[in-house]
């Protein structure tokens, strides 16, 4: 009885009034279940971790044992394929699958993602896949906060907040990172920065760091020396960066995307097979390239040791590239996250040497490119300016380079959407949904503003606008009337001389301008 008093108008009107109080209460909770679940799988993935480099270092003085890890790398696929097809919206990053819920496209049964992505996650780590921590951590803090909230029986309105507040914590708690948590959980999950949602997500946030700080200590994830901020004198090939990540960038998205188009094509190809694939490279890697299996946390610390030359870094780039595409597109529960990350510092490492080299830069600048291009990489790719700069921050312990991480930022970003490509997770999102059926919108062009003049005996002329049936695709923006300029409204009457105004997107220009020709024309 009390739960359905809740839920009617009267108690939801009455709960709206405090719900500000009662969120920062729950963002507390939510923080302390999502920030445990995340640090139970935070330690997994390193135990993981480490049984894989006990594996491969003893495949190395024992060929033999190579044969039977290639027994276990096809064990460990199935029974990752097998979890994705009991849980299919477990597969991938999970972040796109969190944006379909909060935007109402898709609904998650909380308790198996949980169970099939701190499984398979664990899974992909211990058979060397190039796979990230940080998606299926936003996703198992959401799922957390959705577990909480449908315990309390709370509704769909306040479950969205919860979600967030999960979110949050569980990148916070995974990264150590408390502000980049808040603000990618706003910025790319809730899209909103309302006061209310902002303090219970602050407090999810804030308590997981307490707990994963407390589990795993106070150090960020990357610990390298940086020099001071970059002198002025070298900003011009911050612009150079920018541009070169805003191309790389949309060539990551545009890849990326292709790989997984080529997993989907063999319809009759399972989950089984297609997760044996990355499967069995990582085997093989693991024997010619140990480098790139895993996260790629490890190529990190031996880029910044600086013992690497520009066309080891290069060779190493490609590889890492490849593969986390490989990894990634095959399905398997995993993020993209920190591998991109990885490879935004490979970038960097090569730019900074090219710019040692051909450029004059002093050496001791090289770790300051590694951080900017991870910044901005994550910027092309993602289009969350404000959280790439502030995880950089967070995860390398380096407050120098606010002006130069901006400008990178700001130059990529353009770059990317100037060569039309869109944020990773909404393409990612928009392939889930088209997988299970459900409709899609259509992409659209530049959008046109485009003039129409009323001639004199025209069809238009006399009539109101609320009496024209107008192209389906075209909006009235005004009509201008000698030096007037009125705005259209359904009893405006149309006259001869009339210029109307429309907005039309570039895609459908041709149908309109026949449309409208047709109207504004000599009767």
């Amino acid at each position: 009885m009390a739960l359905k008093k809740q839920m009617d108008t009267k108690g939801i009107l009455e709960r709206s009034r405090k719900l500000h109080q009662i969120l920062i209460v729950e963002g507390f909770a939510v923080g302390i279940v999502a920030g445990l679940v995340t640090i139970l799988y935070r330690f997994a993935l390193t135990y993981a971790d480490k049984v894989l480099q006990m594996v491969l270092s003893f495949s190395k003085n024992h060929v033999w044992a190579i044969a039977g890890w290639f027994g276990v790398l096809i064990l460990l696929a199935v029974l990752c394929g097998k979890l994705m097809d009991w849980e299919p919206l477990a597969s991938g990053s999970g972040i796109p699958q969190l944006e379909g819920e909060m935007a109402g496209q898709i609904k998650q049964t909380w308790w198996k993602i949980i169970i099939a992505k701190f499984i398979g996650g664990t899974v992909g780590m211990l058979g060397g896949l190039s796979l990230g921590r940080e998606g299926p951590s936003i996703q198992l803090g959401a799922m957390a906060g959705k577990g909480l909230s449908r315990m309390l029986g709370r509704g769909r309105t306040e479950e969205k907040f919860l979600l967030t507040c999960g979110a949050s914590a569980g990148l916070a708690a995974a990264f150590n990172a408390p502000l980049a948590g808040v603000l990618f959980s706003l910025e790319e999950v809730h899209k909103n920065f309302s006061v209310t949602v902002l303090v219970s997500v602050m407090t999810a946030s804030v308590t997981a760091d307490f707990l994963s700080s407390n589990v795993f200590g106070f150090q960020p994830v990357f610990q390298f020396q940086v020099a001071d901020a970059l002198p002025l004198r070298y900003y011009w090939l911050l612009l150079l960066l920018g541009v070169l990540l805003g191309v790389l960038g949309a060539f990551y998205n545009w890849f990326t995307l292709k790989v997984q188009a080529l997993y989907q094509k063999p319809k009759k190809l399972g989950n089984c097979t297609r997760i044996l694939i990355p499967f069995l490279i990582a085997g093989i890697l693991g024997v010619a390239a140990p480098q790139v299996l895993g996260s790629g946390h490890h190529m990190v610390t031996l880029l910044t040791d600086g013992s690497l030359v520009l066309p080891t870094i290069l060779l190493l780039l490609i590889g890492k590239f490849l593969f986390s595409a490989v990894s990634f597109g095959s399905g398997a529960p995993g993020g993209i996250f920190f591998p991109l990350l990885v490879l935004g510092c490979y970038i960097g490492g090569a730019f900074g040497q090219a710019a040692v080299q051909f450029a004059g830069v002093d050496e001791m600048f090289i770790n300051n490119f590694i951080i900017l291009a991870m910044a901005g990489y994550f910027t092309a790719i993602v289009r969350a300016p404000i959280t790439g700069i502030i995880l950089i921050f967070e995860m390398t312990g380096s407050f120098h380079q606010m002006l130069s991480l901006s400008v990178v930022s700001i130059v990529a970003y353009i770059i990317a959407n100037l060569l039309h490509s869109r944020p990773i997770y909404e393409s990612l999102l928009e392939n889930i949904l088209k997988k299970q059926g459900k409709a899609v919108a259509e992409s659209a062009g530049e959008k046109l503003l485009y003039e129409y003049a009323v001639h004199h005996g025209a069809w238009l002329v006399g009539k109101r606008v609320s009496d024209v049936e107008w192209a389906k695709s075209c909006l009235l923006v005004a009509i201008k009337r000698g030096d007037m300029e009125l705005i259209p409204k359904g009893h405006t009457k149309i006259r001869a001389g009339d210029t109307i105004v429309t907005l039309t997107d570039e895609l459908e220009l041709a149908n309109v301008r026949c449309k409208m020709e047709q109207l504004c024309g000599e009767g």
